[in-house]
């Protein structure tokens, strides 16, 4: 099947030029919430943020619910660390994992409506 060619006879400018400035004005957030989702598009990374958002838990946690080695976990949380997704904190020798504060807000809902799609009708 071939996509229908634009027969637009009049490109309106005006309107071009305005979605244009909005990209521009939204270029900032929509770099920031492109890195997020690309990080998140990992099945695995994306298991790991539907958990984080409920509770903080700990790589060996983590490794036990996703029945994968410390190793592999630990190289996922890296990553989701790195892009600022998740946060670290320290208690004795156990590091705890919990979604950052500044990306709750874009996967929050996102990751709720899993929940909300996997209760039955």
């Amino acid at each position: 099947m071939n996509p229908t060619p634009c027969v637009r006879v009049f490109a309106d400018t005006d309107h071009i030029q305005q979605c244009q400035e909005r990209l521009t004005q939204a270029d900032p957030a929509l770099s920031s919430l492109a890195s997020v989702l690309a990080l998140a598009g990992n099945e695995v990374r994306l298991q790991m943020l539907f958990l984080l958002a409920e509770e903080q838990l700990c790589v060996c946690d983590l490794a036990d619910v996703l029945q994968m080695t410390i190793s592999a976990v630990s190289q996922h949380l890296r990553k989701l660390k790195d892009g600022g997704i998740v946060t670290a904190r320290k208690v004795g020798q156990t590091v705890f994992y919990t979604l950052s504060a500044d990306h709750l807000p874009v996967l929050q809902p996102l990751l709720a409506r899993l929940t909300t799609q996997a209760e039955p009708v």
